[in-house]
């Protein structure tokens, strides 16, 4: 047996012979230093070699000896095959969880929370259940929390399911091939020339209308319906559709959806829900004031209007006669009254707070003819702020430095039992207020998720005016071209082409699957129909046959299409390129005995 030592940085070359029953040697060297690895050793003991070093030898029945630990002793990690399969299973796992999810025909998924009060969530919205999962597995998170489900919900609202099926999908055509033998970087190379391919194909069936607004408006009912076909308001999707279309279009190619804002009240139906133009705000009018403003100047404010109090924190103030005490209350209603005089300076008629406005000071404004509104919620006051062209104001010496907000008509409407303000012909034209009704919290709660999803869509194909077809179309013109690339590509990379092609076509055998259908015989069934030439075949779920999408108006913006299937393969690829798994030890609090 041949010994390498750089011993005193020089070359040598020891050879050994061992007379004891040493069945395998073998060993890593570094200088002055030999470490010695038996493999079936029986020698127990110290023993000398000629060349003057020693080593301590026990009994090792296998190749795993204890070497020095790098990580701590709370630390793991986990190397090669392990790691992977860990990864892919994690993957999976998540994949699964959600897939039932997906299509018309998708089922919803109850979210208990375990904090107080057990808040229970009932929802069929990808993006919501995995925000809502407490995930330990790596590979896991990398699909929900930090990765690609966040992301393709922040960027089109809509196709947050898809993206983390088809990443699922590809994981498990990986394993197979990884299983046969082949490497990763081989199915990475693979997959990437696939989703090009599958891209290039899309595009080339892309419908754009924009030129024709008759014919963009149809294509984004049609985008409407078809998102909103998944969701709790897919009975009353004719009346939501154009519903959300008609507020996008105010916004004018804008995407920022604060201009729209949704309020929920239960009590009667979904189909009871309405658009209104201008902004709502959720309160009331005080008593002894103006019910309705024409021509409103409205300043929002962030200020304490609740200073009939000494505000110096464990003050004492000592007193000898009850007349000092009504000299400190004159001389806090002073205050209040200059605080007061300087807001009126602005020479408003509406006065909105974020804090609360005391008996006092609301005493004061109803004698001004001043609309005050207190306790406004921030997110209320800042859109507020953002549709009347105003800002929000804390400090009132320079009026001149403050801008105020401006609308046509402020008025106090009812909806149910509840009154609220309406702000009428507000300075941002595209401002418009969706009120949702409903039978209770849960119903509302989720009627809102699918409403945000289905504008967030039509938001983004405003600007991107692109359309295909739906209900499984898309993923069968990608799956046909892939395999032609996969029969035209030598090497092993064609392996990983026709995984891809496999895995794309898992989208339609879910939604199959979902509908109770038989996925096999429809896919089987829609592959044929695709071999012909410009075939617009897809799932019709409905009727439960492979159906004419143009003929059934199922429309999907190019946009969400896209971002699904490069989200799902960059994540895809990120998982397949781990081979090791290190989970750092938690910190540990010190003793401060």
């Amino acid at each position: 047996i041949y010994v390498l030592s750089d011993f005193l940085r020089g070359q040598h070359l020891f050879s050994h012979l061992f007379s004891s029953r040493v069945s395998a040697l073998s060993f890593r060297s570094t200088p002055l230093r030999f470490y010695l690895f038996l493999v079936k050793a029986e020698l127990i003991g110290w023993q000398h070699i000629d060349f003057g070093f020693e080593w301590r030898c026990t009994s090792i029945s296998h190749f795993g000896m204890a070497i020095e630990r790098i990580l701590k002793d709370d630390a793991s990690e986990e190397k090669g095959e392990r790691a992977r399969m860990a990864s892919f299973v994690g993957a999976m796992a998540i994949a699964d969880l959600v897939k039932t999810t997906l299509g018309p025909k998708g089922m919803d998924k109850i979210l208990q929370s375990t904090g107080r009060g057990q808040t229970v969530t009932v929802t069929n919205d990808g993006a919501t259940i995995l925000k809502s999962l407490h995930i330990d597995n790596p590979a896991a998170k990398v699909l929900v929390e930090l990765d690609i489900s966040k992301v393709q919900d922040d960027e089109v609202g809509d196709g947050t399911t898809s993206v983390v099926v088809l990443a699922g999908e590809l994981l498990r055509e990986a394993e197979k091939l990884v299983a046969s033998k082949i490497h990763p970087m081989t199915i990475i190379a693979g997959f990437r020339m696939a989703a090009e391919c599958a891209r290039e194909a899309l595009l080339k069936k892309v419908v754009d209308n924009k030129a024709n607004e008759e014919k963009f408006k149809t294509d984004l009912m049609k985008i409407a319906k078809t998102t909103l076909s998944s969701k709790i308001l897919s009975q009353d999707k004719e009346h939501f559709a154009k519903l959300a279309v008609d507020a996008v279009l105010r916004l004018k190619g804008s995407t920022n959806l604060e201009s729209i804002q949704i309020i929920k009240k239960p009590g009667g139906s979904l189909k009871d829900s309405f658009l209104d133009e201008g902004f709502i705000l959720d309160k009331k009018i005080g008593i002894g004031q103006p019910k309705r403003i024409e021509n409103a100047n409205i300043l929002v404010a962030n200020t304490a209007m609740d200073t009939d109090k000494v505000k110096i924190y464990g003050a004492r103030v000592r007193v000898d006669s009850m007349a000092k005490v009504a000299d400190i209350e004159a001389a806090e209603k002073q205050k209040m009254r200059e605080k007061v005089d300087k807001i009126l300076a602005h020479g408003i008629n509406c006065f909105v707070n974020r804090q609360l406005i005391y008996n006092f000071p609301e005493e004061l404004f109803a004698n001004a003819g001043v609309l005050a509104i207190e306790h406004a919620d921030f997110d209320g006051i800042e859109r507020l702020a953002l549709v009347t062209g105003g800002e929000i104001a804390s400090t009132f010496d320079n009026p001149e430095s403050v801008k105020l907000g401006h609308c046509k008509l402020i008025e106090e409407i009812m909806i149910g039992e509840d009154k609220l303000i309406k702000f009428s012909g507000v300075e941002m034209g595209q401002a418009c207020t969706v009120v949702l009704r409903g039978a209770s919290h849960h119903v509302l709660d989720e009627a809102e998720r699918s409403l945000h999803d289905a504008l967030c869509v039509l938001s983004q194909t405003v600007n991107d005016s692109r359309v295909l077809f739906g209900g499984g179309w898309p993923e069968m013109v990608m799956a046909k071209a892939v395999d032609e690339l996969a029969r035209t590509t030598p090497g092993k990379r064609s392996h990983a082409i026709e995984a891809f092609s496999r895995a794309l076509v898992a989208i339609p055998t879910t939604i199959a699957d979902n509908a109770g259908l038989d996925s096999a015989e429809l896919v089987a069934r829609l592959r044929a129909e695709h071999n012909k030439e410009d075939s617009n075949a897809g799932i019709d779920v409905i009727s439960g046959s492979v159906g004419n999408m143009s003929e059934l108006g199922i429309s999907e913006a190019f946009k969400v299409k896209q971002a699904v299937l490069l989200s799902a393969t960059e994540a895809a690829e990120m998982i397949l390129r781990v081979d090791e798994i290190i989970t750092c030890a938690p910190r540990r609090r010190e003793d401060r005995m």
